[in-house]
């Protein structure tokens, strides 16, 4: 767990199938109420993948409106201390990149680089029944964090992403989305580049006093 991080530039070395199934059923162990196991996932890679990074990252460079997420990841104001955490880790970002405020270029175009899976070779995108309710959206984010786990224990890394929700309808088109499904997130799984500067960012962490309250 200490070892995994959001990475964002990665090799264009291929991961077989047969690791991305044992991955992937390993995180299936992750609990869930009733043993509902409400996940979905599809993997892309080749032309499935470049297939869906070429038609978001048309729509992304042509500045259309119209495209947003179904619900909000995000508060719709953000407080402290949120604000100053979302702060940092996004100017720690740009800051490693050399791109400063009011560089909206550059910004748009790293941004950009979410749509592309970040160079890896496999992109995974994750639906829900959008039946299910809250509690099932909670053990997603087990399962989640499991495939993350499963890969960084097999010398692969992530980037679980959001920015995927604002094209929810694209992606569902592309990859034929079931009558029920949702989109919940997207992730960029493949070998990390070591000679990227982007990938030397560590976020930091709140002391325990910040959120654990003893009851003795």
């Amino acid at each position: 767990m200490a070892g995994r991080h959001a990475v964002r530039a990665f090799q264009p070395r291929e991961v077989p199938r047969e690791l991305l199934a044992e991955i992937l059923a390993i995180a299936s162990r992750a609990p869930s109420g009733t043993n509902l196991q409400p996940w979905r996932v599809h993997v892309l890679t080749g032309a499935a993948r470049q297939r869906l990074v070429d038609a978001v990252c048309a729509a992304y460079d042509s500045d259309e409106r119209g495209h947003s997420a179904e619900y909000n990841y995000y508060p719709a104001e953000f407080f402290e201390p949120y604000l100053a955490r979302r702060r940092k880790t996004g100017w720690g970002l740009y800051g490693l990149l050399g791109i400063g405020k009011g560089d909206t270029a550059r910004m748009k175009a790293q941004m950009r680089r979410n749509y592309e899976f970040f160079g890896a070779p496999v992109g995974l995108i994750f639906t829900i029944d959008r039946r299910m309710e809250q509690g099932s959206w909670l053990d997603y984010g087990m399962f989640v964090q499991s495939v993350m786990l499963a890969a960084r224990a097999r010398d692969l890394d992530t980037c679980p992403q959001v920015a995927w929700l604002d094209y929810h309808r694209i992606i569902a088109e592309v990859i034929g989305f079931g009558e029920q499904e949702q989109l919940v997130c997207g992730m960029s799984l493949g070998y990390a580049d070591p000679a990227a500067i982007e990938n030397t960012l560590r976020t930091e962490r709140a002391a325990l006093d910040e959120f654990v309250a003893f009851h003795e």
